[in-house]
C-alpha cells in the first residue's frame, strides 16, 4: 500500500469486508457500521445506490483485496 492511500480504521475495514459480502444486494443504510459506509464512500471505496444500500466500488474491491485478503499486488484502479 503505497504511503499516500487513506488509513482505514479497524471498523471501517470490517465494514469494507461486510459490504463485498454483500455482493449484488449491498449492505442497508442505518445499521451500527453506517459511518464508516458514509466515511469509505466520501474515500470512493464504496458508494450508495438510489435505494439507500452500499455496494463496493472497484477501488473498494481492489482496496479489500489489498488489506482484507492480503494479496500484494498493486491495489491501484482506474477511476
Amino acid at each position: 500500500m503505497p504511503w499516500d492511500d487513506p488509513y482505514l480504521e479497524t471498523c471501517c475495514r470490517a465494514a469494507l469486508h461486510r459490504v463485498v459480502l454483500s455482493g449484488d444486494v449491498g449492505r442497508p443504510d442505518g445499521l451500527k457500521d453506517g459511518r464508516c459506509l458514509h466515511r469509505m464512500a466520501a474515500m470512493r471505496f464504496t458508494c450508495q445506490r438510489a435505494d439507500g444500500r452500499f455496494t463496493a466500488t472497484p477501488a473498494g474491491l481492489a482496496r479489500h483485496r489489498h488489506e482484507i485478503l492480503h494479496d500484494r499486488a498493486p491495489a491501484a484502479v482506474q477511476s
